[in-house]
C-alpha cells in the first residue's frame, strides 16, 4: 500500500464507508494519515455514581436494572434503561439507536462513558458509550482520539484504517533534512504520525504534536518565501497611468476613506506602477473597508486596458460583489463591464461568459475557483483580487499564471494577525494594515452568559425578528460527533423549530453540505425568508446581510478569540443596533470577557496571544486562512518561530531548493500546491 493509494483498499471499507469518508475530505491512505484528531480522552477508572459531578465526561461502571424500553413517538425514538452500581442510579438513553435494545441485557455488568446530567429526575447520560467489561480493559489508563466524523462513521473504523495503513504503507518515509531535525530536536515523522492517533503518553502526544506542527509551519514558510522570492525577478508589464474613473468613484461615495483605507491604496496604486509585479496582504478587521479598495484597483485596471478578476469563497458572496459593482458603476457613469463567474451556471451561460472574458467584452470578473477552470481564457489579466481563504493566491497565483501574463496579486484579510506573528509568518512580504473602522457603524453589544440565560436569549432573538430583524446561531459541530460533546447544528436547528412558533422560519448550513443547498439557503437567508439560520463557522467568510442583528454563539469556549470576533463580524453590518451573545457552561469566562470590552480585532488578537501559551494540546484554535491542519499560530508560535529560523536556514544556503537533501521538500510544497488547486478545480 501506498499513501496515494484509496483507503478502501484497507478492510472492512466499501462503498458506503467510503463515501462516508469522502465527505470528511478523506480519500487516500495519506489523507487519513493527516486527518488528525481533534480532542483526546482519557480513559481513566470508573466513577462511583455517589461521586460523580454533573456536566463531567466520565466512565461509570454499572448494572442495567432492567431491560431497555423502546420509547417512539412520531418524531423521536428513544432507547433507555436505569442501571446502579450500589451507590446510586442513573438514567442512560440513546436516541434513534434501535440495535442498543438488542446489547444490553438485565443483571450483566457493563462500563458506559459519556456526560453526566443531573436535574429534578437525577442522573442521567445520553448517548454513551458501551463496553463490556475485558472491552474496557483495552482502553484503561490510555489517551483515546477523538475525530469529527460524520454519522455512521465510528472512532473504531477510523482507528482500524490507520493501523493497516502504518502497519502496510511502502512509502512512509521522513521528507524533513536529518539537519533540521538534529538541530531542532525533532523526532522521526512516522513515529509522530503514529503517536498523534495512538499516543503512548502525554509526554508522546506532546512530542509528536510539536514534530508535525513545525512541519506544516515549516512547509508553509518556504513556500510564501520562495514565492516572494520568484516574485523579486518578475518585472511589471503592465503600464498604469490613467485612473480618472476610480477619482470618480472615490469622489462618488458617501463618506471619506478614513486615514488608513487612504494609505493602503496609495501603497497599491505604488505598486501597481512599480518595476515588479505586486504581491500585497491587506490586513483589515471585520468591517474595515477593504472591498472599497479592492473596487478602486479593479476599476484603474480596467481603466488602463486591462483585464481585473474578484475571486470570493462562496458564490453568494461572488453575486454581491458583482451587483454592487454594477450598481455603483451604473451611478456614477462608470462604462466597464463586469461578469460573474460561478460553479453552478448552465453550461450555455459559462459558454458565453467564457466568450465574453476572452474577446475582453468583459473588463472584471467576479466569482470563485470557477475563475480558473481551464477553459477560463483571459485576455491580458493584470490584476487578481483573492480572498484570504485562498492561502495568499499562492496557488491562485500559479493557477492564473498559467493563462498567460502573470498578474498582480491583492489579497483581503479579516483575519487580524498580532504584528511579531505575521513577520514571522510573512517575512518581508508587503503587508497593509487597517485598523481603524468607519464612523458610520455602530459598535455592537456584547454578553458572555451561561445556559442559565437561554431562555431569556431566545425571548430577545423572537423580539429582534418580530421587529424585522434576522439571527444567527453558530454552533461547533456540523452534525453529531462521537466523544465530542458539544452543540450541532442538526440537532440544534430541530430543537428551536419545537421552541419557536412555525412562522419563524429556522435553517441550518454547515460546510458538508452540497455547494447547491449552502448557496439556496444563503440566499434564503440574505432575502429574509429565512429568520433564524444555525451555522457552523463557514458563515465566517459568508456574505453581507444588513438586516441580521442578533448572533448568538454555543460552546463559545471552544473557539479562539480571534475567530469568536471574525464571526461576530457578521452582524453590525446595517444601521440597526446589533447584538452577540456568547453561550458557554464551561466556567471558562477570562478569555470571553475580553470580547465584552473590545471591538478591536488588533487589540483581541494581542490579547488572546498572552493568553494562550504554547503547548496547550487541547487548546481552541483559529479558522480562516490560517487554519492548518493541526497547528495554531498563537497556542503554538514558539514552534512557529523556530520553524520560520529553519525555512530562512534552508533557503539562504539553497534559494532554489536544489541540493539532494532539499529536492523532497520542493516537491513536497510543490505536491501541495497541485493538490490544492485540483480539489478546488
Amino acid at each position: 500500500m501506498k499513501q496515494s493509494d484509496r483507503i478502501d483498499r484497507c478492510g472492512g471499507i466499501g462503498t458506503k464507508t467510503m463515501q462516508q469518508f469522502q465527505t470528511l475530505g478523506v480519500e487516500t491512505a495519506g489523507d487519513l494519515l493527516r486527518y488528525y484528531p481533534v480532542r483526546y480522552e482519557f480513559f481513566g477508572n470508573p466513577i462511583p455514581l455517589e461521586e460523580a459531578g454533573a456536566g463531567n465526561v466520565v466512565t461509570i461502571r454499572v448494572i442495567p436494572e432492567g431491560r431497555p424500553q423502546n420509547m417512539r413517538n412520531s418524531r423521536m425514538q428513544m432507547i433507555s434503561v436505569w442501571a446502579g452500581d450500589g451507590t446510586g442510579r442513573i438514567r442512560l438513553n440513546w436516541y434513534h439507536m434501535p440495535y442498543v435494545i438488542y446489547r444490553i441485557k438485565k443483571g450483566q455488568t457493563y462500563f458506559f462513558r459519556g456526560t453526566l446530567i443531573r436535574d429534578s429526575f437525577g442522573l442521567s447520560m445520553n448517548q454513551p458509550d458501551i463496553w463490556e467489561p475485558e472491552e474496557y480493559q483495552m482502553f484503561a489508563g490510555r489517551l483515546q482520539a477523538s475525530y469529527a466524523l460524520v454519522k455512521g462513521l465510528s472512532r473504531n473504523r477510523v482507528q482500524k484504517a490507520l493501523t493497516q495503513i502504518l502497519d502496510e504503507a511502502e512509502d512512509l518515509s521522513d521528507e524533513l533534512p536529518a539537519g533540521i531535525r538534529k538541530a531542532y530536536d525533532l523526532p522521526d515523522w512516522i513515529w509522530a504520525v503514529r503517536q498523534i492517533h495512538f499516543p503512548e503518553s502525554t509526554e508522546a502526544l506532546a512530542a509528536a504534536r510539536r514534530r508535525l506542527v513545525f512541519d506544516e509551519f515549516f512547509l508553509f514558510i518556504l513556500g510564501i518565501r520562495q514565492m516572494k522570492n520568484h516574485q523579486e525577478f518578475h518585472e511589471n508589464p503592465f503600464h498604469f497611468e490613467q485612473h480618472a474613473y476610480a477619482d470618480r468613484l472615490l469622489a462618488g461615495l458617501p463618506y471619506r476613506l478614513t486615514g488608513d483605507q487612504q494609505r493602503t491604496l496609495e501603497e497599491i496604486r505604488r505598486d501597481l506602477r512599480g518595476d515588479h509585479l505586486m504581491n500585497r496582504l491587506v490586513q483589515g478587521d471585520v468591517g474595515s473597508g477593504k472591498t472599497i479598495l479592492a473596487m478602486l484597483a479593479l476599476t484603474e485596471t480596467a481603466e488602463n486596458g486591462w483585464q481585473g478578476a474578484l475571486m470570493a469563497p462562496t458564490e453568494v458572496l461572488a453575486r454581491q460583489h458583482a451587483q454592487s459593482f454594477r450598481e455603483m458603476y451604473e451611478r456614477r457613469e462608470i462604462p466597464f463591464q463586469v461578469e460573474l463567474l460561478t460553479g453552478s451556471m448552465t453550461a450555455a451561460e459559462k459558454r458565453k461568459a467564457y466568450q465574453r472574458i476572452a474577446d475582453h467584452k468583459a473588463d472584471i470578473i467576479i466569482g470563485t475557483h470557477a475563475l480558473i477552470q481551464e477553459k477560463v481564457v483571459y485576455d491580458r489579466l493584470a490584476l487578481v483580487v483573492t480572498d484570504e481563504q485562498h492561502r495568499f493566491g499562492v496557488r491562485q497565483r500559479k493557477a492564473f499564471s498559467q493563462k498567460g501574463e502573470m498578474p498582480h496579486t491583492l489579497v483581503m484579510s479579516a483575519t487580524p494577525i498580532p504584528r511579531t506573528l505575521a513577520i514571522i509568518l510573512y517575512g518581508d512580504l508587503d503587508i497593509s494594515v487597517i485598523h481603524e473602522l468607519p464612523g458610520e457603524r455602530l459598535p455592537i453589544k456584547n454578553c458572555v452568559v451561561d445556559s442559565s440565560y437561554r431562555e431569556k436569549a431566545y425571548t430577545f432573538m423572537q423580539k429582534e425578528i418580530r421587529a424585522g430583524r434576522q439571527v444567527y446561531v453558530i454552533c461547533p459541530l456540523a452534525e453529531e460527533s462521537e466523544g465530542i460533546p458539544a452543540e450541532n447544528v442538526v440537532d440544534y436547528a430541530d430543537k428551536l423549530r419545537k421552541i419557536f412558533p412555525p412562522s419563524i422560519r429556522i435553517e441550518y448550513l454547515h460546510g458538508r453540505m452540497d455547494a447547491k443547498t449552502k448557496n439556496a439557503r444563503m440566499e434564503a437567508f440574505l432575502s429574509g425568508e429565512i429568520q433564524i439560520l444555525v451555522s457552523t463557522t463557514v458563515i465566517e467568510v459568508g456574505v453581507n446581510v444588513p438586516n441580521a442583528t442578533v448572533m448568538m454563539i454555543e460552546n463559545a469556549e471552544r473557539f479562539g478569540l480571534a475567530q469568536l470576533h471574525q464571526l461576530r463580524g457578521r452582524v453590525g453590518r446595517g444601521g440597526y443596533q446589533s447584538y452577540c451573545i456568547f453561550m458557554t457552561d464551561s466556567g471558562q469566562t477570562e478569555r470571553l470577557e475580553i470580547l465584552k470590552t473590545s471591538n478591536d480585532g488588533f487589540q483581541i488578537a494581542e490579547e488572546d496571544l498572552k493568553l494562550r501559551g504554547p503547548g496547550d494540546l487541547f487548546g481552541t484554535r483559529q479558522s480562516g486562512s490560517l487554519q492548518f491542519s493541526l497547528g495554531d499560530i498563537f497556542t503554538d508560535h514558539t514552534v512557529l518561530q523556530k520553524a520560520a529560523e529553519a525555512a530562512g536556514r534552508v533557503l539562504s544556503e539553497d534559494p532554489e531548493l536544489q541540493q539532494p537533501e532539499h529536492i523532497a521538500l520542493r516537491e513536497q510544497i510543490e505536491r501541495g500546491r497541485e493538490r490544492e488547486i485540483a480539489r478546488i478545480l
